[in-house]
């Protein structure tokens, strides 16, 4: 009778297994996954299956993406800044009717007073191209651009990401905002829309990080930057540390994606990626094709450089933001020059800016009495003897701003000259100089933290 009984108990096991385990996220091979790796896989099959039908822009799937990224957000105790659903944006389209597509936009505040209004932003493309019919054997067959890779991949990493965050935010000085932009294959219609309707504080956004397909790590794992000197210095600089993987500098864009609308408001930002691969924009972008546990070593990566950005010093860098220094005869970019030139003991020019520039800067009393203030661009050249010369603006603000900022950096010391190839060389160069009007207990003003005399 019990070997009746097991039999029977071993064929209803036989027959469920099969269904049981089928797809996604139900396999026997899960059972040695780790718990990040299971909670990708969990994201990915949720954002790519049929059910939201590729999820395209303005249809109910991008809609329940949406609230899929939200409620995850919350569960890693990320504090939402939109609605569960989003925040709606329209996009007109000539003759047809609005489109409605989302942003998801997340907060985690960064723990330093003195940074309290610096942001990081982290994005990932909510949208796909959805759905299309088309002909096979002479019937209409339907066709679901599902977008594991593309980019559920990198949704499921900025997920991760902000929870490996909110768990250390302790570690984190900058405040971080998630945000996944909707309408991104619509002209990057979400990441135009937060930068320029939906975020009021944008001058204020020190760097982006933008994750955009990240499941076939065999392919590459590469950063591209637009050859931003902070951002690559960062990806330099974790070159000697003990992590799973390395990202690869490209000079070449891997992909069009919501980093462009951040370049285009001189912020600095990096895109990690692994690139295309056969798959894109096909129907054959599905969960199969994704390397979760090469997800796992990229997210290692991405965490470490991610909070190593919260942390760099203010303000940060932004010498590739679109306003290139002048040009000046024998002058070598400071990107370009073999060895950079030394301001007393570093030649970071972040440490010029506070051990000279905001030690020396007096905020002209006519743009405290009419509240003016901004991010003055600054161009210079240290010669071949150390001395700075050729101080010029590259980006106004006003007047009174401009001359101070030029003031200030005229009078410098002398640095140790720039090589290039065994020679000292002129280094061209440019410095944002922030002019920030602030008000302290007392009601007096100050600026960039420091009350004005």
């Amino acid at each position: 009778m019990k070997r009746i009984l097991l039999a029977a108990a071993c064929l209803l096991l036989s027959t469920a297994l099969p269904a049981q385990f089928k797809t996604g996220t139900g396999s026997y091979d899960d059972l040695y996954d780790s718990e990040t790796v299971h909670a990708f896989k969990e994201h990915v099959s949720y954002l790519s299956s049929a059910a939201l039908e590729g999820r395209k822009a303005g249809s109910e799937g991008e809609k329940d993406a949406a609230e899929y990224v939200a409620r995850a957000l919350e569960k890693y105790g990320v504090d939402l800044v939109s609605p569960v659903t989003g925040q709606e944006f329209g996009i007109a389209r000539e003759g047809m009717d609005t489109l409605t597509s989302r942003n998801v936009v997340g907060f985690i505040p960064g723990w330093d007073k003195s940074l309290n209004d610096s942001y990081i932003v982290i994005g990932a493309r909510l949208d796909n191209l959805g759905m299309d019919t088309y002909l096979l054997n002479g019937e209409p067959t339907r066709r679901i651009y599902y977008g594991a890779n593309g980019n559920a991949s990198g949704l499921a990493m900025l997920l991760e990401l902000a929870s490996r965050l909110s768990t250390n935010r302790v570690l984190l000085r900058r405040n971080v905002l998630f945000v996944a932009f909707g309408a991104s294959q619509e002209t990057l219609a979400g990441s135009w829309y937060f930068l320029n309707r939906s975020f009021s504080d944008v001058d204020h956004i020190d760097a982006m990080v933008n994750l955009d397909m990240l499941g076939t790590l065999e392919r590459g794992f590469y950063a591209y930057t637009s050859s931003n000197e902070d951002m690559d210095r960062g990806v330099r600089a974790l070159q000697g540390e003990l992590l799973p993987v390395q990202a690869q500098l490209t000079n070449e864009e891997p992909y069009p994606s919501d980093h462009q609308a951040f370049y285009d408001k001189e912020i600095p930002s990096i895109l990690f990626t692994t690139g295309r691969y056969p798959e894109h924009d096909t129907g054959r972008d599905t969960f199969d094709i994704v390397d979760f546990d090469g997800m796992e070593r990229e997210l290692e990566y991405i965490y470490t450089y991610t909070v190593a950005l919260c942390n760099g010093t203010r303000p940060l860098f932004r010498q590739d933001s679109g306003k290139s220094p002048a040009p000046v005869p024998d002058a070598v970019s400071w990107n370009d020059v073999d060895v950079k030139p030394v301001f007393l003991t570093s030649n970071d020019p972040s440490f010029f800016l506070e051990k000279w520039v905001y030690q020396y800067l007096k905020y002209p009393k006519y743009a405290v009495e009419n509240g003016i203030q901004g991010r003055v661009y600054v161009d210079f050249v240290v010669d071949e003897s150390g001395n700075v010369k050729d101080v010029k603006v590259s980006r106004s603000v006003h007047t009174a701003l401009d001359d101070e900022a030029i003031r200030v950096v005229s009078a410098s010391p002398k640095w140790r000259p720039g090589r290039h190839r065994g020679k000292k060389v002129k280094v061209a160069m440019t410095i944002p100089v922030d002019f920030r009007l602030e008000k302290n207990t007392k009601n007096s003003i100050g600026i960039n933290g420091q009350r004005i005399k």
